[in-house]
């Protein structure tokens, strides 16, 4: 009878234990607080594994990176256990931060790869995509991951194609990054290989299922809940019991901007009453005059930085959609500008925080010749429905 009540109470204690380290691994994941994107949507599912040492280093995310534009990541840690988790919620952090900071898939990914060198859980595969519905296009990074599979509004299924790339911390080789045309529509499907891989297939013939399943199931419902259901059935069928983490993240762009427009000006101080008259002619052709003094204001405070620190030339680039009019100034000058608390004395350096006291976002992000200067007002209609408030990480995003 001791035998017995000891061996039970050791039991006990094992279950509490692996229950402790469960509940730690899944509160890093923070899988349920993923954002709601404006002008995004998206459906995610997560079912961890139920061998082994449970949770492991999948991860997703999607980020707000402002003026319209959406960051989708996705990621793996070799190993289970909270070992993993621990490593997957550094990654995490990691990037969200360096995608919010304006860092281009290309530069963040290397980024990763030197950070992850120095992890004891060296093995990782990511891909991070900057999708731009604005511009109708996407720019995305991929290490050593599954292909993205993207859904066209006509229903076909293709592989994006972006270079795969080596799993992060492996070093010694660069990443590539690609630009490619983003129709309004579009579904991309991302993954980790808990979704694909089992230990009775082969990885290629399931490939070819989901490709198959994603085009009938596209075929037959917008809706993207129901479609990642259909998905998991399909792919997982009859088993509540899961060798591997399996990680699924779905996100449409159903709508592109109502209209967009760009105005090329020259390096000189002319180009700032220049672009207000553009702004203002744009903004009456719209029927946005209610936004026009206050974009009027913040795009002058833009055009005159960019002429007064800049080189070459500008480009002013304006766009709405339902719920907000977005506000780009593009130059060919690399450091960014940040908003300071000019002294009294000072006849300068008031010009940012202007944009940040009026706009309803701003930001910078880098470009592939210099950078860009951006503020979004929001629309009326979106006012009246009660838009979720701005958030002040995006200050540099």
């Amino acid at each position: 009878m001791r035998d017995i009540t000891e061996r039970k109470k050791a039991e006990r204690e094992l279950a509490e234990l692996y229950a402790q380290q469960r509940h730690i691994a899944l509160a890093l994941r923070l899988m349920g607080a993923s954002e709601q994107i404006p002008g995004a949507r998206a459906a995610t599912r997560y079912l961890p594994s139920t061998q082994g040492q449970g949770v492991g280093g999948d991860w997703l995310d999607l980020i707000d990176l402002g003026a319209g534009r959406v960051g989708v990541i996705i990621g793996d840690v070799m190993g289970r256990g909270l070992d993993a988790a621990v490593v997957m919620g550094q990654l995490r952090s990691a990037a969200r931060a360096l995608a919010l900071a304006g860092t281009p898939p290309c530069e963040l990914i290397q980024t990763l790869d030197t950070f992850t060198r120095g992890l004891p859980e060296q093995f990782v595969t990511c891909t991070y995509l900057e999708a731009d519905p604005a511009l109708g296009e996407v720019t995305a990074c991929s290490a050593g991951h599954l292909p993205v599979w993207l859904v066209a509004p006509d229903g076909t299924v293709s592989a994006l194609p972006v270079p795969t790339g080596i799993p992060l911390g492996v070093g010694g080789v660069p990443h590539q990054q690609v630009r490619l045309p983003l129709r309004a529509g579009t579904t991309l499907a991302l993954y980790t290989d808990g979704l694909v891989e089992t230990p009775h297939s082969d990885i290629d013939a399931q490939l070819d299922l989901l490709t198959a399943t994603l085009r009938e199931v596209f075929a037959t419902t917008p809706d993207l809940e129901d479609a990642a259901n259909r998905v998991l059935h399909t792919m997982l069928p009859g088993t509540a019991t899961y060798a591997d983490d399996v990680t699924l993240l779905l996100v449409g762009f159903p709508a592109a901007p109502l209209d967009t427009t760009t105005a090329e000006l020259a390096g000189q101080p002319s180009s700032v009453p220049e672009g207000r008259h553009f702004l203002r002619r744009t903004l009456r052709w719209w029927g946005l005059t209610a936004l026009a003094d206050t974009a009027l204001l913040l795009v002058s405070e833009l055009l005159t930085n960019a002429v007064r620190h800049a080189s070459g030339p500008l480009a002013l680039r304006v766009w709405y959609s339902a719920r907000e009019l977005g506000v780009e100034v593009s130059d060919g000058s690399t450091p960014r500008p940040r908003a300071r608390l000019a002294d009294n004395a000072e006849e300068n350096g008031r010009g940012l925080m202007l944009v940040e006291a009026l706009a309803d976002a701003w930001g910078t992000r880098p470009g592939p010749t210099g950078k860009t200067v951006w503020f979004t007002l929001l629309t009326a209609a979106a006012q009246t429905a009660g838009a979720p408030p701005r958030d002040p990480a995006r200050l540099s995003g």
